[in-house]
Parts: C-alpha cells; sequence; structure tokens
C-alpha cells in the first residue's frame, strides 16, 4: 500500500502501487526519485519528493530487519539520495502494510504539519506549536498527544530552516529520538514542505502475512545463528558498539585526525570503545542495547553525564570521530554534548563534523578547544550567518573561507576513514552515487578487519574489485530493511546469506537466487547512476579531492595512487 500526500493542496491518496512490484528499502525510494524527479528539480522545490519506504522484510520479525529507506533529492549534493535508519518507525509503517509515502509539492500556509499513519489511514494535521522547536521538544509535545508508544521521526530547526546538513531524527524503541536519516540533507527537504513530523500508531495490527511462514522462520533461524557466532556481532559491537574502531583505526593509520592531516590520533584510547563502555558502566549507562525491533546485535547505548541523567544514544563511531578525533578533541563529555547537540538541532553529526573541522583549519576556532566547537554548533542552532555558512556544510564553509583542503565528495563530508591508508573505502567514497558515504561499499571490513577476507588496505590491487562487489550487495541489503551490520557476518558465514534469500522469497511466494537479488543491487545502482548523469553528475565527479592524491599520510607515507581511469570501471557490470 502506498499512500501520496500533496502538500500543495493537503490531499492524500492511496494506491497499491503496482509499478513498484517487487521493490523495497533503497532499491524503491531511488526508483520513485528515478521515475518521478525531475533531474533539475530544485531539491527544496515543489517537484522533488520526499519518500518514506520500508523494506521487503520490515514488519516480519526477521532479526535485525527493522530499517527503513527516505528517499528525495538531495539539496547537498544534487545527486539521488537514500538516507537509511533505525529507530521503531521502520516495523511500524511495516506492520501497518504501507510500503511507501510519497510526499510532492509544497503547502500555501506557512505553519507545521505533521503526517499521521495509523489503521485507520493517512492524516496530514496541522500543529503549528511545533514550530521553531528542536527535535527532543517536538517529540516530548507529540507524545503527550499521542502516548510514548508511537514512533516519531521529526526535523528540528536546522530542518525548518532548511540547511542542506539537517537530518531527521527518528525515535528508539524507548521514545528517545537518537536515531538519524542523517546524510544528504534530507532534513532540509522535509523543512521545505513544513512537514514537521511524521507520527506511526501501529496499534490493532495483525501479523504480516506469508507465503509460506515455515520457510520464512527456518531463514531467519539461519541468519540469527550467523549473527549470534560471528566475534565481530555477537562480541565486539554489543560489548562496545561501533566506537571500538577508535583504536582500531588509529593503530592502523587511517583515523583522520584533525582535518585529515595525520592517520594517528595521540588521544585515541580517550574516546574509543573500550573507555566509552568503561564510562557508561560507571555513571550508570547501558550498553548492548538494540535501536530497533528484532535488533540481537545490540550496538547502540545509552550515555549519561557525570550527574547520571541521560545525555545522549546511539553514540556512533563516526560521530564520536567526527566530533573528536578530527578536531583534535579527546574529552569524551564534550563530544557527547556535541553528539546530543547535533541530534537536537536535527543535523548530520558527520557534516557538522567535517564542516567544524574545516573551520579550524580556516582559523576560525583552534583544533582540540572543545567549547569553541560547541559554540560554533550553537552558532549554526541560532541560524545566525555564520550559523547558516556552517549548516550548509564542508564544502561550502570551505569555500566561504578559502580553505584547499576540503575533505567532500560531491559536496559530502568524507567520513571516519582516511582513504590513502583505507584505499578500499576510498575507492567508495569516489565512486558512490551519493557523495562520500562509507556504508555504500564498507571497505572496511576486507582492509582492516579481515572480515569476508583481506585486501591490504595500502596497496591499490583489489580495492576496485572489493568496493564494486561490496556496493553491489549493499545496496541489495539496504532494499530488505535489513541492519547493513548483518554483513560481518554473511561476510564470512554462507549460511547467514542462505537465510536472507530464503526469508525474502518465504514472504513473497518468490523463487530467486542469490544472484537475482545481487542484480536487483545492480540495478539499484543504474538507477542512481541515470538520475544522478540526467542531473549532469557524470562520470568526471568520480574521483577524491585533489590532497587526497599529493600529501603523504603519516604514519606509513601513503597517497590514495588508484588511477581515475581504475575508479572508472567500477561499474563495469
Amino acid at each position: 500500500m502506498f499512500y501520496r500526500v500533496d502538500m500543495a493542496n493537503l490531499a492524500v491518496t492511496k494506491d497499491e502501487g503496482v509499478k513498484y512490484q517487487g521493490l523495497g528499502g533503497r532499491a524503491l525510494s531511488s526508483r520513485i526519485v528515478a521515475e518521478e524527479v525531475t533531474a533539475n528539480a530544485h531539491p527544496l522545490g515543489e517537484n522533488n519528493k520526499l519518500v518514506f519506504v520500508t523494506g521487503l522484510l520490515s514488519g516480519t520479525g526477521a532479526p535485525n530487519a527493522g530499517r527503513m529507506s527516505l528517499g528525495a533529492k538531495s539539496p547537498l549534493t544534487g545527486t539521488v539520495k537514500e538516507s537509511n535508519v533505525g529507530g521503531a518507525m521502520g516495523t511500524k509503517l511495516g506492520r501497518l502494510g504501507i510500503r511507501g509515502i510519497i510526499v510532492e509539492g509544497l503547502p500555501q500556509k506557512d505553519t507545521a504539519y505533521i503526517l499521521r499513519v495509523s489503521t485507520e489511514g493517512l492524516f496530514v494535521e496541522e500543529m503549528p506549536a511545533l514550530q521553531g522547536l528542536n527535535i527532543y521538544d517536538t517529540v516530548a509535545k507529540l507524545q503527550e498527544v499521542f502516548g510514548t508508544k508511537v514512533a516519531i521521526g521529526c526535523i528540528g530547526t536546522a530542518g525548518e530552516n532548511k540547511m542542506v546538513s539537517a537530518c531527521v531524527g527518528f525515535t528508539d524503541m524507548e521514545g528517545a529520538p537518537t536515531r538519524q536519516a542523517g546524510r544528504g540533507g534530507l532534513g532540509a527537504v522535509m523543512g521545505s514542505k513544513k512537514i514537521k513530523a511524521i507520527v506511526a500508531d501501529d496499534s490493532g495490527t495483525k501479523m504480516v502475512s506469508f507465503a509460506d511462514e515455515a520457510a520464512f522462520r527456518a531463514g531467519a533461524k539461519k541468519l540469527a545463528n550467523a549473527l549470534l557466532t560471528h566475534p565481530v556481532t555477537s562480541q565486539a559491537l554489543p560489548a562496545y558498539g561501533t566506537d571500538v574502531l577508535v583504536n582500531i583505526l588509529s593503530e592502523a593509520g587511517g583515523l583522520p585526525t584533525r582535518n585529515f592531516s595525520t592517520g594517528r590520533f595521540e588521544g585515541a584510547n580517550d574516546i574509543g570503545g573500550e573507555t566509552l563502555a568503561a564510562v557508561i558502566k560507571e555513571r550508570g549507562g547501558k550498553t548492548g542495547h538494540s535501536c530497533s525491533p528484532g535488533c540481537i546485535i545490540r550496538c547502540s547505548q545509552i550515555y549519561k553525564d557525570k550527574k547520571g541523567e541521560v545525555l545522549t544514544g546511539g553514540f556512533e563511531y563516526e560521530s564520536c570521530w567526527s566530533l573528536g578525533a578530527h578536531l583534535g578533541i579527546n574529552n569524551l563529555d564534550d563530544i557527547a554534548l556535541m553528539n546530543r547537540l547535533c541530534d537536537d538541532y536535527g543535523v548530520d553529526s558527520i557534516e557538522m563534523g567535517v564542516t567544524i573541522g574545516v573551520a579550524m583549519e580556516a582559523g576560525v576556532a583552534k583544533f582540540g578547544d572543545s567549547q569553541a566547537a560547541i559554540n560554533l554548533l550553537h552558532e549554526m542552532g541560532k541560524a545566525t550567518p555564520l550559523g547558516r555558512i556552517l549548516g550548509a556544510g564542508a564544502e561550502v564553509t570551505g569555500k566561504v573561507f578559502g580553505v584547499r583542503r576540503v575533505p567532500t565528495v560531491k559536496g559530502q563530508a568524507i567520513p571516519a576513514y582516511d582513504p590513502r591508508a583505507v584505499k578500499g573505502v576510498g575507492v567508495t567514497y569516489a565512486t558512490t552515487t551519493m557523495g562520500a558515504d562509507h556504508t555504500a561499499g564498507y571497505s572496511v571490513t576486507a582492509n582492516i578487519l579481515g572480515v569476508g577476507g583481506k585486501v591490504d588496505p595500502l596497496k591499490p590491487e583489489g580495492q576496485v574489485d572489493l568496493s564494486r562487489n561490496l556496493q553491489i550487495a549493499t545496496a541489495f541489503i539496504d532494499s530488505t530493511g535489513l541492519c547493513l551490520f548483518v554483513a560481518f557476518a554473511i561476510l564470512d558465514i554462507a549460511e547467514g546469506l542462505e537465510g536472507i534469500v530464503e526469508m525474502c522469497n518465504a514472504r513473497f511466494g518468490w523463487n530467486k537466487t542469490i544472484e537475482d537479488y545481487l542484480e536487483m543491487g545492480k540495478q539499484v545502482l543504474r538507477d542512481e547512476r541515470g538520475f544522478n548523469k540526467s542531473a549532469g553528475i557524470g562520470d568526471g565527479a568520480d574521483e577524491l579531492p585533489e590532497f587526497f592524491r599529493t600529501e603523504p599520510l603519516s604514519p606509513h607515507d601513503v597517497i590514495f595512487d588508484i588511477p581515475k581511469e581504475e575508479l572508472d570501471k567500477v561499474y563495469n557490470f
């Protein structure tokens, strides 16, 4: 079932979406954008569309199938964008039988609207009291009205101000807005349509139907066994969260520090997963936390301040890096506060951390000065002239301040792995359809962790094939509603991948092979690249900034040396 919402006249229509049969998650969101959004449409204009879609396995109770996808033309990059998010929303929409919500047009009235979804349908409602609120206060007010069991996705003032780094914050199972559809500025698209929040209530729903429930349960058991067996998903992530990577990457010489000036951070242990877990335990927080229904990896956590008050949750490696090592900051409490501010104002913590690092390189503040970084976040939150520059992201900030070393691809900030020392992810950054994005083809698996084989991270050989294969597989995984972290297990344990295939087939009565599902992944990439080319973003944009090719990175004194002609072979399929 699909809902279409025309904000120009506040009309809601419903259809079965026959033309999008057999698609879910990223495959669905990117196909809708490719087919229904004019490539030259302004991302904040009436002709862009914002889509909320569920995955093939959403609402089924499959292990780690609580993800959903948001899609639009990105105001940050100008490319197609799929933003993948956890929390409770994907499961609730799946249980409601909703495959997609497509929002188009711009409203005539300057007020705040919400989309309310339940078994009774989808309704557009005015809630002017939400205007000007940040995300935590928005969630609190909505919970006063609709209760604490609903799922909420909403924007803060950054989204209302249409800053292109704006995210959409979603509630976790405890009702806290700690999960973000972070990258690509989709919060600004939501703000342009005056939608403050989407609220989903799945009370009164029944279990979703299966073509073959027994086969589905058997497949689910295979995946669960793989996740509960693999050391990354059963031990490292539950104990330390994704922040376990700080010390690993620093030791490998691939932790970008002080705006990608070196690959090791002297304060890595102060902000790494082991220290984070110890502080959480000492203060009565929680590790091994599930961010969405059905999660058995449990890599999230709840972080308390020195007074014992909850400060933030879902404290990921990328946030600890962008607001920590990247800025030369090793105070975990300050980093946690900045993470909370990003979640509350509603901005992508990766984009903001990299942006502040660029501003520090320009002399706006000093590396290592956490109070200055906090002040800059508040400038963004208040939408001062400086704050609006920062809210426009790293690339714009670099241009305004005349900075040469700006780590972006297609306008989006490069995340937490230096492409000179982790060359496989460098290939992914350069070639992914949505700007620099580590999750699009997480080559860190074989480059650093030895998962799914081993490819030397410092040498160019094998990196293009590694990134290509992972980008194809990831596009499929993103279409199922599964958490990408299942990849750690299924890359090493074949039975886990078999389980995913069996679950998808049993859900819909299909008889597809793994090759068929990988072809789905390839088609996702074709759809996305086709849209980008129509928007004027072709193969020439598949490149890293110049300084990665010319400035050696310590401690290994390496540059990114994969030739452009090799990068152009990534999509040879």
